[in-house]
Order: structure tokens, then sequence, then C-alpha cells
């Protein structure tokens, strides 16, 4: 297996080869902030059509559902339904919200779905560019088109969060807030930052010569875990899972003792060994501490590594999207000292 090298991560060769990859990352919060400037008016306008009369369910459609799901399901007050699939419930009708994402508006079973639900005269807001196939499927006396230019999910899922706080159907949401998140995560993780101090590139390190075990105890934190072992894996093509405690603690109860003379060089991929990397999002939920705490307890029993990201943002859109991004910085940072 390829061996990682550390002094990559501050070689500035290197990072120059890098930097288109890492600059998109640092633009994160000015993707949102362009996303939210983009879509001000009309989702002035949806705010004072929809406050009227409170929704009967919401159903966020679409394949980009699921990160609405994860910050909507435990806290809308009214039925939430995620549906990923295409077209609609049988039931949704004219008294329910349907909100879609559609960053790159170009799918057409989402554009099937919107089509529907105009006919169907719910409550519609999209979030896709304004002249693609999604979006020529918007325009009805009860639909609403946020116009995007980005194709960041992100950006545009917290545009439509923005919506979705203001009529009190989701939890506090204020873009600003979300893009100084990433913004900060940015300065502390840029590849300048070296990695005496850089919270990426120390993960990076910290689980270059192991199969990383994500996991995240909340909604949010376990979505930023899925998505940041999806991303490690694109960069190194080595395993990395993120799942539930319950699926955790037999593979950290299984891991091999630590042979203090493996050389790296030499073992084959394989014979790594698990760390385990938590997510830590501030939840005061006792429930997640406490398993919090019993992993760590059963990975320091096998002698297996910890590493902790966390984030102080305000906000659990915020938090979200530091974890995301600390954990998508470290991912590319891996693939970089692995000569990827």
């Amino acid at each position: 297996m390829a061996a990682f090298d550390d002094g990559l991560l501050d070689d500035p060769e290197t990072l120059r080869l890098a930097e288109p990859d890492l600059r998109y990352l640092a633009e994160s919060g000015s993707r949102v902030r362009r996303e939210a400037v983009s879509a001000a008016e009309p989702l002035a306008a949806a705010v004072a059509r929809l406050s009227e009369t409170p929704p009967r369910a919401v159903i966020a459609a679409g394949p980009d559902s699921r990160l609405l799901r994860a910050v909507l399901e435990p806290v809308c007050p009214v039925p939430f339904v995620a549906w990923p699939g295409a077209g609609l419930p049988g039931w949704a009708g004219a008294l329910d919200l349907v909100v879609v994402l559609a960053p790159n508006g170009s799918d057409p079973n989402t554009a099937a779905g919107v089509a529907e639900a105009v006919r169907r005269g719910c409550q519609l807001v999209v979030a896709t560019p304004e002249d693609s196939l999604v979006g020529r499927h918007v325009p009805g006396r009860y639909s609403t088109l946020l116009p995007t230019t980005t194709a960041d999910q992100l950006a545009t899922a917290t545009v439509m969060l923005d919506l979705l706080d203001r009529l009190h159907l989701g939890p506090d949401t204020d873009p600003e807030v979300v893009a100084t998140a990433l913004d900060d995560v940015a300065l502390q993780c840029g590849p300048f930052r070296d990695l005496a101090v850089n919270p990426a590139k120390l993960l990076a390190s910290g689980i270059a010569e192991t199969s990383p075990l994500l996991w995240g105890g909340t909604v949010l934190a376990a979505r930023a875990a899925r998505r940041v072992a999806e991303s490690v894996r694109r960069a190194t093509g080595r395993a990395a899972l993120a799942a539930d405690a319950e699926h955790l603690f037999p593979v950290l109860a299984a891991a091999a003792p630590a042979d203090v003379f493996a050389d790296p060089f030499a073992d084959d991929a394989a014979d790594l060994r698990p760390s385990l990397v938590i997510l830590d999002d501030g939840s005061p939920d006792p429930v997640v501490a406490d398993t919090r705490q019993r992993l760590s307890e059963q990975a320091d029993y096998h002698g297996v590594r910890i590493e902790i990201v966390t984030s102080e943002a305000d906000g659990d859109v915020a938090r979200y999207a530091s974890l995301l991004a600390t954990g998508t910085f470290a991912a590319r940072y891996l693939g970089l000292g692995l000569s990827r």
C-alpha cells in the first residue's frame, strides 16, 4: 500500500497542484452567500404567501431531500415526509407544502415530481437554476422558484431551510451564520496553515494508516459522518465506514491487537487497523453523551486510535456545515499525503 507522507501536506508544490480542489472547499461560505442573495426576493415573496395558512404536512421531494430530512424530521411541527423517489405520495394535495432541492436541475424524475405538484395544486417551493429542466416545470399559481447559481447542495439547502425557519417549520437557519462557520473552517484548515495547528491536516495524519470508523450521535452529525466517509473513500480508494454505534461496537471489539513492529511500507492495506472518528456537534442529549463515552471506552480498551472533530458554530445547520467541511478538507489532505 502507499505510505502516508505528512510532509506533503505542507509542501508548496503539492499544495499548488491541489489548489483547485482546496479553493473550491474554501469558497463554501461564499457560495452560501451567493445563493442567499440570488434567492432573497422570491424567498420573501414565498414567506408572505405561505405565512397565512400553515400546511397540513411538509414533503421534501427529489433525490436531494435527505439533507432536509436530517434537519427537519426531529423538529418540524407538522408531519414531515422525505420522498427521494419519483413522483409524490398519493395523499399530497393543496393543503401540503412540497419543497424541492435540485441544485443541478437536470434530473427528469425531479422535474416530473415538480410537474405533479403543480398539477395537484400543492404549495410548492423549488430551489433550482431558473433555466434548468426542473426550473421550467415550476411555474404555477401556488409555486415559487428560488433561483440557484452554484450547484452546491449545502448552499441550496441553506436557502430552503432559511425559508422554512421563517415559516416556523424548521430550526433557526441564518445563511450568514452558516457562511461564517464555513469561512472559519476555511481559515483553520486552509492549505497554508501548517500541520501543527491545522485540524484537518492533523485528522488526516491521525487516520492515515487506519481504516476509519466514523460516528455522529445526532441525526445531522451522523449525516456529516456518512458524507465524510464518502469523501475519504473517493480521495484514497480505501475503506471508510460511517455507521450507528450498534454497528461499530462489534468492529471495535474485533480489532486485532496493535503490532508495534508493523511495517507500514510492507503490510497490505487489508491489515489496516480501525480508528474511531467522532463527529461531535455538542449535543446535550444524555443518550448521545453516553453512547459517545461507551464508544470511546471500547476503542480505548482495544487500543484503537480516537480522533474527535468538534464545532462550536451557532445553530444545528452551521455545526453540521462545519463538521462536514472539516472532514472534507481532511479527506483531501489524506489523498495528498498518499500521493493520490
